[in-house]
């Protein structure tokens, strides 16, 4: 994961994302990435709930 935290407390999912980084061009070119799960992953300690988040800005 990219500049993605996550935590879990009890059945609540917390995304935590530093908005001030940046990961370079998308491959279309047409965005900049801010924060990616680069994929499906597993929540922690709920292997059976998944993610999957990408978050980027116009370029």
């Amino acid at each position: 994961m990219k500049n993605i935290e996550l935590s879990v407390d009890g059945s609540i999912l917390t995304i935590t994302v530093d908005l001030a980084k940046e990961f370079g061009v998308s491959s279309s070119g047409k965005s900049i990435i801010i924060a990616s799960t680069e994929g499906n992953q597993s929540v922690p300690g709920k292997e059976e709930v998944k993610i999957g988040l990408n978050i980027y800005r116009k370029k």
